[in-house]
């Protein structure tokens, strides 16, 4: 061999660099081939997958439209069977369903209404209680009444005529001043209620004066000075309640007093005068 074939035979060998990136290219791109085919087979398991869950859909919703159309043919021939058709026993369902709501407002409605019942008992009851209040009131006022008819009756019945001190028979007489508001009921005579005080100046009393000069209420007894036309008289040591009686007037006409009260120091009592006998001045 030349020089010259030993320099070709050296040039045409290729670089190992340029062998070892050709034998790495080749490698990956084996492994890309590799990655790709197995990609490949998992998409197509995918497919498979897919397309299995969709005829399972498909196979529900059959089974779903069966279902539902089962029902249906159900109820309706249901409805046929109690003479109702699909509408009808929608309304009839539509219907149940407005009669418990009814129902339903019905019983709040009544609770209500027994709520409202018990109030008004409640105020009945307590009208009832003041009506018997009142009741009893009235009872109590008439008994009151008749009490008092009765104390009048009474009071008529005690009033009596007795003799007075001159002699002379006197007219009924009041002891006390609910016998003699019955004296002034009647209106026979005209009446002046008086009390006079031991060593006070005289009283006037009608169209007279009168004085207490002496009291025993011990005993009862007592003296008064009167002063009757510009006449001064004196009626000593009377009793209580009896008539005390004297003349005045124009036209004398037969005065009474009667003290029917004694106490310590004090006597009160009343002037009895004749109707047609003038009364006192009344001073403005």
């Amino acid at each position: 061999m030349s020089e010259t074939d030993h320099e070709y035979v050296v040039q045409s060998k290729a670089p190992g660099w340029l062998i070892g990136v050709s034998a790495a290219a080749l490698i990956a791109a084996l492994g890309s081939l590799a990655w790709a085919f197995g990609l490949q087979n998992h998409l197509t398991q995918a497919e498979k997958n897919l397309a299995a869950a969709n005829q399972q859909n498909t196979a529900l919703a059959d089974k779903i439209e069966d279902t539902n159309e089962r029902l249906k043919a159900q109820g309706e021939a249901l409805g046929q069977s109690v003479g109702l058709t699909q509408k009808q026993l929608e309304e009839r369902s539509a219907e149940l369903v407005a009669a418990q709501r009814t129902a339903t407002r019905t019983a709040a409605e009544t609770a209500a209404l027994r709520k409202e019942e018990a109030a008004t008992a409640k105020q009945v009851g307590d009208v009832q209680t003041d009506v018997a209040s009142v009741k009893t009131d009235v009872g109590g006022v008439k008994t009151d009444v008749a009490s008092t008819q009765a104390d009048l009756a009474a009071t008529k019945t005690q009033l009596t005529s007795v003799r007075g001190d001159m002699g002379m028979m006197s007219g009924l007489i009041a002891t006390n001043h609910d016998e003699l508001s019955e004296l002034k009921r009647r209106g026979e005579r005209n009446y002046y209620e008086f009390t006079l005080h031991k060593g006070q100046a005289a009283a006037n009393v009608g169209t007279i004066k009168v004085a207490l000069k002496k009291v025993d209420p011990k005993r009862s007894k007592f003296t008064l000075a009167l002063s009757a036309d510009d006449k001064e008289i004196e009626k000593k040591d009377k009793n209580l309640d009896e008539p005390i009686q004297f003349y005045s007037g124009k036209s004398p006409a037969l005065f009474e007093i009667v003290v029917n009260n004694v106490s310590k120091n004090e006597v009160s009592g009343y002037l009895s005068t004749p109707k047609n006998v003038p009364g006192p001045i009344q001073v403005p």
